[in-house]
C-alpha cells in the first residue's frame, strides 16, 4: 500500500512540477520527521529544469548535508565547505540560501563535522531519490539521453515508474524514443498479476521487435509452462518469433547496406583506374599512391585549420607549416577544403607522371607495368621520408561520426556519405564524358588515335588531361578512405589489387560495369562473411568466384568494342 501511495505521489508531482527552488525543496524534506512527507517532496523535483536536483540529491544521499541546530532549537540544513583549521573547523553556509553562517556578535561560523548530525536517509527516501533521478531524465534535451533513460526504467520492471512512462509517451516527439518508451512499457506490464496484461505486453513487445527484451521474454516462456500458464506462454513464443523474423531483416538489410558501402569504396577507389586503365589502357601501378596522395593532402589541410605541422624533410630539412587554430564549425568545415584539394594535388602528380613517363610508353604495356611500379616504390617511400614511417590520424568531423539508426537497423554517417559520394562522382564523370567537349575528345582519343590525330585534335593534351582526370579521382578516393581508416605510406597497397579487379570484372573500359561490378563484389563479400561468419573465408570465396567468372568471360561484364581495341 505504502508503494502504491508513493508512485500516486510520484505521479501528481509530475502533473503539478515544483513550485519552490530546487534548494529550499530539499531543504525542507531534509529536517521532516516524516519519511513518507520527505519522499513526497523529493518527488516534486521530478520535472523540474533545473540541473542542480540530481547533484543535490546525490549530495544528500552521499552525507554532504549537516543538520545544525540554532540557539533558538530551530533545525536548518547547512554545508561545512573550504579548508579546515587547526580545529577542524570549516566555513558554515545555509543549505537553501547558500548564505554564510554567523554567530551572535555577526561573525563567520566555523563548525567541526564531527560535532554534527548528517541528514539521515532510509529505503524509501533512496528509492524516492533514484525514482527522481531516473524518470527526471526521461525529459532530458538530448533524445540519446531520453532514450538511455527509457531503456534503463523499462529493465527494471518497476510497476511504480508506469504512469511517468506513460505520460512521457503522451509528449514524446521522437519516434525512436517513442518505440523506447512502448518497449518500456511493455516490459513493465509483464510484472503485472493480470495474465491478460501479460499476454498484451508480450504481443506489443513482438510488434515493435524488441531485440533486448528476447532474454525476459525466453524466462516468461520458462515461468509460465512451469505454473501452468499456457496462453501466457503460447504469447510470450509468438512474440519471440516476430523479433526473430525482424532481426533476420534487420541482418539482412544491415549486410545490404555495409554491401552498398563496401561496394561504393570499391567504386571510388577504381573509378580512377577505370579511366587510366579501362580507357587510356595504361596499367598504372602507382594508382594506390595517388590515393594515398589524396589521404596525405587531407591530413596537412586537416593539420593547417588546426595547430600546424611540422615536417622533417629527408630527416634533416625542418618545414614548419602554421595553423589557423581553427575551431568549432569553422575546423569542422576542413574536410569540405581537403577535397578539392586533394582532387588537384593527385591530378598534378598524376600529369607530372604521364608527362614525364607515361607518355613514352603508350601501347607499351609491360614497361608501362614496370615502370609506374618502379614509381610506387618511390613514392612510398618519399611519404616515409616526409611524414614517417608510422601511420597520420585524420580525425573525421562530428557530421560524418554518428549514425542514424531506423528500425534497430544502424546507418553510419560515413558510410552514408561514401555512397552519396560514390552516387555523385559516377554522375559527374558521365557528364563530362558524354556531355563535355572535353569528354567528347577523351572518348574520340580513346576510340581511335590516330583519325583523332587527322581531324585535328591534339592527342597528346588529352592524354594527359585525361591522365590527370584518373590521377585526380584517385586523390579523391584517397580523401574519403582518411575518413575510415588510418593514412599510412602502404594506404595504396591496399586497394590496387581491389581496384583492377573491378574495373576487368565489369569490363575494361565501361564505367557501367566498373560500377556493377563494384556495387556486385562488395555486397557478395558482406553476404558471404555474414553467412559463413568468417571474414577472412569469405574474402577468399569472393576471389575464387571471381577468378571463375574471368574463366567464363575473360572481357568482363560489359565489352566496349572500338577500333583501337580492335585493331
Amino acid at each position: 500500500m505504502l508503494r502504491f501511495s508513493l508512485a500516486l505521489l510520484i505521479f501528481a508531482a509530475q502533473q503539478l512540477g515544483a513550485a519552490e527552488p530546487v534548494r529550499q525543496v530539499i531543504a525542507k524534506a531534509v529536517v521532516l520527521e516524516d519519511t513518507e512527507e520527505q519522499a513526497r517532496l523529493i518527488s516534486t523535483l521530478i520535472e523540474d529544469p533545473s540541473p542542480e536536483v540530481d547533484q543535490l540529491l546525490t549530495l544528500w544521499k552521499e552525507g554532504g548535508i549537516f543538520i545544525y541546530e540554532e540557539p533558538a532549537g530551530t533545525k536548518i540544513p547547512i554545508l561545512l565547505e573550504g579548508d579546515k583549521d587547526v580545529d577542524d573547523a570549516q566555513a558554515a553556509r545555509s543549505f537553501a540560501t547558500g548564505e554564510p553562517l554567523k554567530n551572535e556578535k555577526g561573525e563567520p561560523l566555523r563548525l567541526v563535522a564531527g560535532d554534527l548530525n548528517t541528514a539521515e536517509t532510509d529505503s524509501m527516501i533512496r528509492t524516492a531519490m533514484k525514482g527522481v533521478m531516473d524518470l527526471r531524465q526521461l525529459s532530458a534535451p538530448d533524445w540519446r539521453q531520453r532514450m538511455r533513460s527509457a531503456e534503463t526504467v523499462g529493465f527494471e520492471q518497476n510497476p511504480e515508474r508506469l504512469p511517468a512512462l506513460k505520460q512521457r509517451l503522451e509528449k514524446e516527439t521522437d519516434g525512436d524514443v517513442k518505440r523506447t518508451l512502448r518497449q518500456a512499457i511493455a516490459l513493465t506490464r509483464l510484472k503485472d498479476e493480470d495474465d491478460g496484461v501479460k499476454i498484451a505486453a508480450c504481443q506489443e513487445l513482438g510488434a515493435i521487435g524488441s531485440v533486448p527484451s528476447r532474454d525476459i521474454l525466453r524466462q516468461l516462456v520458462s515461468e509460465a509452462t512451469e505454473a501452468g500458464k499456457p496462453n501466457v506462454a503460447e504469447a510470450a513464443s509468438a512474440a519471440l518469433k516476430k523479433i526473430a523474423d525482424h532481426l533476420t531483416f534487420v541482418n539482412t538489410a544491415g549486410t545490404a547496406f555495409r554491401g552498398l558501402s563496401l561496394g561504393s569504396i570499391l567504386l571510388i577507389a577504381a573509378i580512377g583506374l577505370a579511366i587510366t586503365f579501362g580507357l587510356m589502357g595504361v596499367i598504372n601501378m602507382a594508382h594506390g599512391e595517388m590515393i594515398a596522395i589524396g589521404a596525405y593532402t587531407t591530413y596537412v589541410v586537416q593539420c593547417v585549420f588546426g595547430p600546424g605541422l611540422q615536417l622533417s624533410l629527408f630527416n634533416k630539412i625542418g618545414v614548419n607549416l602554421p595553423g589557423i587554430n581553427a575551431q568549432g564549425w569553422l575546423y569542422e568545415s576542413y574536410f569540405i577544403v581537403a577535397m578539392p584539394l586533394s582532387f588537384l594535388v593527385a591530378a598534378l602528380v598524376g600529369i607530372l607522371l604521364e608527362r614525364g613517363i607515361i607518355r613514352f610508353l603508350y601501347r607499351r604495356p609491360l614497361e608501362s607495368l614496370l615502370a609506374t611500379w618502379g614509381v610506387s616504390l618511390i613514392l612510398q617511400q618519399l611519404f616515409r621520408l616526409v611524414f614517417g614511417a608510422n601511420n597520420v590520424q585524420v580525425a573525421s568531423p562530428t557530421w560524418l561520426s554518428g549514425n542514424w539508426t531506423v528500425n534497430d537497423i544502424t546507418f553510419s554517417w560515413n558510410r552514408v556519405f561514401v555512397i552519396g559520394f560514390a552516387i555523385a562522382i559516377v554522375i559527374g564523370l558521365t557528364l563530362l564524358l558524354k556531355k563535355t567537349p572535353l569528354g567528347l575528345l577523351i572518348r574520340a582519343v580513346m576510340q581511335n588515335r590516330g583519325m583523332a590525330a587527322c581531324m585535328g585534335v591534339r592527342t597528346e593534351r588529352v592524354n594527359m588531361l585525361t591522365f590527370g582526370l584518373g590521377s585526380g579521382l584517385a586523390g579523391l578516393a584517397g580523401a574519403f578512405l582518411s575518413q575510415i581508416g588510418n593514412v599510412g605510406p602502404n594506404l595504396g597497397q591496399s586497394y590496387i589489387i581491389d581496384s583492377f579487379m573491378t574495373v576487368v570484372v565489369g569490363g575494361v573500359g565501361n564505367l557501367l560495369g566498373t560500377v556493377i561490378s563494384a556495387l556486385g563484389i562488395g555486397v557478395l563479400d558482406q553476404s558471404l562473411q555474414q553467412l559463413l561468419g568468417n571474414p577472412v573465408l569469405g574474402k577468399i570465396l569472393v576471389l575464387f568466384g571471381i577468378i571463375l567468372f574471368l574463366q567464363w568471360r575473360p572481357a568482363g561484364l560489359f565489352v566496349t568494342k572500338s577500333r583501337s581495341l580492335e585493331g
